[in-house]
């Protein structure tokens, strides 16, 4: 059985968890890993570490259905499915 492993809202709720790594975001970076859950949710700043864009053009994006749409969890909380974030990764530089 998968262990879970749960953090606050701001950082998303994570079910399982496995490590990717992305490109540094901060001079003196030499390299970032990135828990991005294998199923449950991913709030914007954790979005924003894996994507090489700002957060305007991560809704706008969004907006024009080149990323995907996030889902309101509740009044005050907005996140993105792990999986079609996964998916959204794995398509990029794929042959169309």
């Amino acid at each position: 059985m998968p262990c879970l492993a749960w953090h606050l809202p701001r950082n998303g709720l994570i079910m399982q968890s496995h490590s990717i790594a992305a490109s540094p975001r901060m001079a003196g970076e030499t390299e970032l890993q990135i828990n991005l859950p294998a199923t449950g949710f991913v709030r914007q700043p954790l979005v924003l570490r894996l994507v090489p864009f700002s957060r305007s053009t991560l809704w706008r994006r969004v907006k024009a259905k080149a990323f995907p749409a996030p889902v309101k969890l509740s009044e005050g909380i907005t996140a993105w499915r792990a999986e079609d974030i996964r998916q959204w990764i794995s398509e990029q530089g794929a042959p169309r």
